[in-house]
């Protein structure tokens, strides 16, 4: 049985992404000063404008200004021939004061007691398609914009510009992937280069560089720059919003999203927190080969501790009955959110590389979300 599927990803220049940086890079500036802040901060993007709005409450002072021109100028905006850059973008700050409505259910309450800070259902997923558990589009979607960004900031591609955008198709047959059908590339460029030059620079040196050779065939299609020009792009050719792109933050459209964002967010969120303990479960799973593939669901309610649910879906892939994987995980994994928060060390700045690239399937000992540092204790109270 056959089968294709798509994810995609975007460069740390698209806009949107660039949204998801600022509120990140503010997030990350306050918890550097104030550790138990509440942050909850969203980044708007428009022609010559930045707009920072939200509810954070803290004992600390971040110069928002400096924060948003810095990362911008980081992320490559340096010019004003793109329509936009760090020194002459207007920033416009409309942060206030975390509602005390919210505030009381998780402000000076024993980590066990903490409530979350909303309601909403988060999901995690993990399989065994990749070495980091990861569905492999969603991984080789990743890797090409990061490439678009590493060859641009180390000029091996003299006329590229921040925007990006890359789609990866995989053949599966049998429910396992077996090469590359279509990779789509949208990149960013000066005005004076030609289209042909475009597309051989980035087959030649981005797309081969990135995914495997055994994975290409001689039916794999290249599609890159198909419009024949992308000269104006960031947020001069598109508005870029914080938590418009929870797909590509994810699993590239594999198994399911909640109802929330995560940049900008502290912990308390559970959007964050709860999304990164339900990968850290559904990883451990995995990793302790109960399933091939895996996803947990988990809801919560504002102002309470304990999870609403816990629901957990192996696709049919399980060596024990899932009932019982329940049970493993409600006795290995506290899903409270004071303990994800203490367990995961989540109180520090360590949020604006989650920003572009994927929350998960990253190698970072920052992404404490990532170990399978429970995997053994499953293994071997399952004896499998």
């Amino acid at each position: 049985m056959r089968h294709l599927f798509t994810s995609e990803s975007v460069t740390e220049g698209h806009p949107d992404k660039m949204a998801d940086a600022i509120s990140d890079t503010i997030l990350d500036a306050i918890l550097t000063k104030d550790s138990e802040a509440h942050v909850a901060c969203e980044t708007y993007l428009t022609t010559g404008m930045a707009l920072v709005g939200g509810e954070i409450s803290t004992t600390t002072y971040v110069d928002i200004q400096k924060v948003v021109r810095k990362t911008i100028k980081e992320i490559g905006y340096t010019d004003s021939k793109m329509g936009f850059d760090y020194n002459s973008v207007a920033v416009l700050n409309t942060i206030h004061e975390q509602s005390t409505d919210i505030a009381q259910g998780v402000e000076k309450i024993s980590i066990e007691n903490q409530g979350a800070g909303d309601q909403g259902l988060m999901f995690g997923y993990a399989c065994t398609e990749t070495e980091t558990l990861m569905p492999l589009p969603i991984i080789l979607a990743h890797k090409l914009t990061k490439e678009l960004a590493t060859i641009r900031k180390n000029k091996g591609i003299s006329w590229l510009r921040p925007d990006g955008k890359s789609q990866v198709t995989v053949n599966y047959t049998n429910g396992k992937p077996t090469s590359v059908s279509t990779v789509v590339i949208a990149a960013q460029h000066t005005d004076e280069v030609s289209h042909s030059e475009i597309k051989e620079e980035i087959i030649g040196k981005v797309i081969q560089k990135v995914i495997p050779a055994h994975l290409f065939t001689d039916k794999t299609e290249y599609f890159v720059n198909e419009t024949g020009r992308f000269v104006i792009g960031g947020p001069h050719g598109d508005t870029g919003l914080t938590g418009r792109k929870i797909i590509v933050d994810t699993y590239g459209g594999v198994g399911s999203h909640g109802g929330g964002c995560f940049s900008g967010k502290d912990p308390s969120k559970v959007d964050r927190s709860g999304s990164y303990a339900a990968r850290w479960v559904a990883k451990n799973v995995v990793a302790a080969s109960l399933a091939t593939e895996c996803e947990i669901q988990v809801a919560y309610a504002i102002g309470v501790a304990k999870p609403l649910n816990i629901n957990l879906d192996t696709k049919g892939t399980s060596k024990i009955p899932e009932k019982d994987i329940v049970k493993l995980i409600k006795k290995h994994f506290d899903l409270r959110p004071g303990l994800i928060i203490h367990n995961l060390n989540l109180k520090r700045p360590i949020y604006a590389k989650t920003a572009s690239y994927g929350h998960f399937g990253r190698e970072d000992p920052d992404f404490t979300w990532e170990n399978t540092d429970i995997a053994l204790k499953l293994k071997e109270e399952t004896g499998i």
